[in-house]
């Protein structure tokens, strides 16, 4: 089961990009994979159109493997260890290292 959801604040565990944190835009848990706001930045070269009629070489994010990624507790500073807290009928995740609400995915 993949914890991390669209809309949620990640931190990077490993890799290139390791300690950087995003927003994650999208997520395809089939694949386990993840794509997140400027994270993994990838040259892609544009061919000429009529759209773009300068073309040339654009940044743009790649997908990354999900257990690179962890989700970010502002208040600890890291990676949470997920939770979950009933509270007035929601199930709402929590860290479990410090006990804080973690903002809810979009």
């Amino acid at each position: 089961m993949a914890r991390i959801r669209k809309g949620d604040t990640v931190i990077v565990l490993s890799g290139k990009d390791k300690g950087k944190t995003g927003k994650v835009l999208q997520v395809w848990p089939e694949r386990d994979r993840a794509l997140v706001e400027r994270i993994n930045l990838m040259k892609h070269f544009e061919r000429r159109t009529q759209q773009s009629p300068q073309g040339g070489i654009v940044e743009r994010e790649s997908s990354l493997a999900m257990p690179k990624l962890g989700v970010y507790c502002p208040r600890c500073k890291k990676a949470a260890n997920l939770g979950w807290k009933l509270d007035a009928g929601d199930k709402q995740r929590v860290c479990r290292r410090c006990n804080d609400l973690l903002a809810a995915a979009v």
